[in-house]
């Protein structure tokens, strides 16, 4: 039989102690993170984050990735010039082949939904 998992109040799961984010280059961020599932073949992963205010360089050369912030507020400012504010609640995509940045404007969670590419 499979069975089904549950995580609640992902504002409240322990994320552990933050530690330096390599990639920033503003505002000395740090960062925690916890995986919460990932598939048998590692194809997928779910887990939450969070992060301090500043400024870092993202890439999705080898995944695409969903998030939902669960709190703080974030500005992603993609290699094409666009920039979208996003906030609680909210969803972004993404896709395989991304790049760009992120601000992180308030100390910031967010569940992930990593893919993988095969």
């Amino acid at each position: 039989m499979i069975d089904f998992l549950t995580f609640a109040h992902l504002a409240d799961i322990d994320l552990g102690e933050l530690a330096p984010k390599p990639t920033s280059f503003e505002g000395n961020q740090r960062e925690a993170a916890k995986d919460l599932w990932a598939s048998e073949d590692g194809r997928v992963e779910i887990g939450v984050w969070e992060c301090t205010p500043g400024r870092f360089t993202a890439s999705r050369d080898n995944n695409s990735e969903i998030c939902h912030i669960v709190s703080g507020r974030v500005s992603l400012h993609g290699a094409d010039g666009r920039t979208q504010e996003v906030g609680p609640g909210e969803l972004l995509v993404l896709p395989l082949g991304w790049k760009g940045e992120w601000t992180i404007h308030e100390h910031t969670r967010k569940l992930y939904v990593l893919h993988h590419k095969g």
